[in-house]
């Protein structure tokens, strides 16, 4: 059996890798190959297009680089049609992921939409246009799993996977030791996104925070580099002498998150992590002026932070657009750096969000669909 894949992101890469060791295990002789980045590459998946070469957000970004996306496009459909793989599994990316969905559909290979498009919160058409050309949708979210089936869709809830992905693989202390932790401060995570636009954008506004929040709070600070962002790239907009004490760290993500006191993320799957791991998080997200416009037209939802939508209120503090400062971060921040009882009373209510996402067992619920709608009769 043959199975393509098609990632565009960090986060898509990482389910992605989840996704194709899981299939690896269930179906040892199973053939991969796809789009995607280093996770799914050293999960067996045979890259054929390295979205090391992505990091595009937004309408206007985007419109520039339409062309673009024409040609990836077509590389992928020679690609289906030189190999004949028995299904597509697209995994979120849903700009591009969809108008491949179509391309696959067209050629007769059954798709399976895995973080679907999120038509709950905006752009419920893309609905007509996943029923019409896609075969089955994991979803992960109840909400969204009621939306694609008011919608028509073939759906199935599988359960978020990182209620089985996100814990520690080692004890604090050591994580202390590992990541060079120095015992006098307090430890925060920068997590400026997986895109380069995103982290040119927030991490020097995170920076000039980190330094806010340092006077007050003498503290060491860590970047966990996204495999789509390049060490030049973090180097040079953290300059030589930055001012505050910092470390880019690769690897033992969980393990990060579990030694930190507070975090300081980018909107999308990392405040779900770290809601996960109990570490109380500031979101901060900027879009371009005219896509933020375009936005507060279209989106519907009260939240932009995933375990805020999630429960329905907010337990990441959000700051949005021209909200995003340095005073402003640094003040959401501190209580939980100065008061024990303000961070318990965050990480009481973020106990909820591992609540909410099931009972597990997502990433082999969905390799299991995989197998099914790929014709795999002995799967069950």
């Amino acid at each position: 059996m043959k199975i393509m894949m098609s990632a565009g992101e960090a986060s898509g890469d990482l389910h992605g890798g989840a996704l194709a060791a899981e299939l690896k295990k269930l179906r040892p002789d199973i053939e991969l190959f796809g789009m995607g980045g280093s996770d799914m590459q050293k999960s067996g998946v045979r890259i054929i297009y390295d979205i090391n070469n992505l990091g595009i957000i937004g309408v206007v970004e985007v419109v520039k680089h339409i062309p673009f996306f024409f040609r990836l496009r077509d590389t992928l459909k020679q690609a289906m049609i030189d190999e004949k793989p028995d299904a597509l599994v697209c995994i979120d990316y849903p700009g591009f992921n969809m108008r491949l969905a179509h391309v696959a559909k067209e050629l007769g290979i059954p798709v399976i939409y895995y973080i679907a498009p999120t038509i709950w919160a905006w752009n419920k058409r893309r609905a007509k246009k996943i029923v019409r050309d896609v075969a089955a949708v994991a979803s992960i979210f109840p909400f969204e799993a009621k939306a694609y089936k008011e919608a028509g869709a073939n759906v199935t809830f599988v359960g978020h996977p990182l209620a089985d992905t996100v814990k520690p693989t080692m004890p604090r202390e050591k994580a202390l030791e590992y990541f060079r932790a120095d015992p006098d401060k307090k430890h925060i995570l920068l997590m400026p996104g997986s895109r380069g636009n995103e982290v040119r954008g927030l991490l020097p506004t995170m920076l000039d925070a980190a330094r806010e929040i340092n006077k007050k709070a003498p503290s060491q600070f860590f970047i966990p580099r996204a495999s789509t962002i390049s060490l030049s790239l973090l180097h040079s907009i953290i300059g030589h002498n930055p001012g505050i004490d910092i470390e880019i760290t690769e690897g033992a993500r969980y393990d990060l998150m579990g030694m930190c006191d507070a975090c300081i993320a980018s909107s999308g799957t990392a405040t779900l992590e770290t809601a996960l791991m109990e570490l109380p998080t500031v979101l901060v997200y900027r879009l371009a002026p005219f896509t933020w416009v375009l936005a507060k037209h279209l989106v519907h939802v009260k939240y932009a932070g995933l375990p805020n939508l999630l429960l329905q209120r907010e337990v990441t503090p959000e700051l949005l657009q021209d909200e995003v400062t340095p005073d402003h971060i640094s003040s959401l921040v501190l209580p939980w750096l100065l008061n024990p009882a303000a961070r318990e009373a965050n990480v009481e209510e973020l106990r909820d969000v591992r609540k909410a996402l099931g009972n597990g067992g997502a990433v082999r619920n969905v390799a299991s669909l995989v197998l099914k709608t790929a014709g795999d009769q002995e799967i069950t």
